[in-house]
C-alpha cells in the first residue's frame, strides 16, 4: 500500500518550501533584490556622477522587486 506510492520529484512548480524555508528565501529574496540593483545604481553613479542618486532609486527598485519575487513564489498556494 505504502510502498506502491512513488515519490514526488523537488523542484516542481508547487513545491513550497515550509516553515523557516519561506522566511529565509523571502529574506534572501529582499536582500538579494536591494544587493543586485544597488550595484547597478552604485555603477551608474560611477559613470555619471550623481552622488548616490542612481544608488538609492537602485535599491528601492531592487526591494520593490524582491517584494514581488516574495508574493509570485510564496504567496498563497493554489
Amino acid at each position: 500500500m505504502a510502498d506502491d506510492q512513488t515519490p514526488r520529484p523537488a523542484g516542481e512548480p508547487d513545491d513550497y518550501p515550509s516553515g523557516a524555508g519561506q522566511g529565509w528565501t523571502a529574506l534572501s529574496y529582499l536582500i538579494g533584490g536591494m544587493l543586485v540593483w544597488g550595484f547597478i545604481g552604485w555603477l551608474v553613479d560611477q559613470r555619471l556622477d550623481t552622488g548616490g542618486v542612481a544608488t538609492g532609486i537602485g535599491v528601492v527598485l531592487g526591494m520593490a522587486g524582491g517584494i514581488i519575487l516574495v508574493v509570485r513564489r510564496l504567496g498563497t498556494p493554489t
